[in-house]
């Protein structure tokens, strides 16, 4: 049996079992921690003959699944990006990078499917309602202040690649940093918070075109 098809019953024998989203956002929806599905994943590598090992580098950390009783590797990659949060030592700043970065690697490389805020709101930028402007910049800060430094580190990323594309003029990519992560109402809230009016205003004035160009 090749580590292919190794690695694909490893994937149904995890989508067949019962795994619990312990993560809770204040916006009431779960996520998965790596808690919540490592420990299953490293039990059903042992059946299997699998082992998955994560190196951070520079620029890529990756992941490679190594076959035990042969020469069969398969890795997974993701770029490696910095964080910049606010009263955190160096340090504290690469485990976020790492704890979060380690997530999306094993997410991807199971298969794990965890809930599409796309599919279930309107993004933000195209509600028709809006707060008023105090009330909405309150509700934003303190959604931002009740996320974890993993999730604040992981959307001060998206926000800085968010204005350099717009400062290039790339409003395509501007929007699609925003569509294309999976976020959930309250991470777009906290990353709109990021935007200044100007570059909101950017947005908001291109949301017709850019809904077409990103379906």
């Amino acid at each position: 049996m090749s580590i292919y098809s190794k690695l694909n019953d490893a994937r149904v024998a995890l989508q067949s079992t019962k795994l619990n989203k312990t993560g809770k956002s204040s916006a009431g929806y779960n996520y998965f921690e790596l808690g919540d599905f490592l420990p299953e994943i490293l039990k059903i590598f042992n059946h299997y003959g699998l082992c998955g090992v994560v190196s951070f580098g520079t620029d890529v950390a990756t992941l490679t699944i190594y076959e035990t009783g042969g020469d069969g590797k398969i890795e997974i990659t993701s770029p490696m990006k910095e964080a910049n949060l606010r009263g955190c030592h160096p340090i504290q700043n690469l485990g976020a990078v790492e704890t979060y970065t380690r997530r999306y690697l094993w997410v991807a490389a199971m298969e794990i499917v965890e809930h599409d805020a796309l599919d279930s709101s309107q993004p933000l930028i195209e509600n028709k309602v809006q707060p008023p402007r105090e009330s909405a910049k309150s509700i934003a800060k303190s959604v931002w202040d009740e996320m974890t430094p993993e999730e604040q580190a992981f959307l001060t990323d998206i926000g800085r690649e968010m204005v350099l594309a717009i400062e290039e003029g790339n409003i395509i990519e501007t929007c699609r940093l925003l569509y294309e992560q999976n976020l959930t109402p309250e991470e777009q809230t906290a990353l709109w918070s990021r935007l200044d009016s100007k570059q909101r205003s950017i947005i908001k004035k291109h949301r017709e075109s850019l809904k077409g160009e990103t379906k």
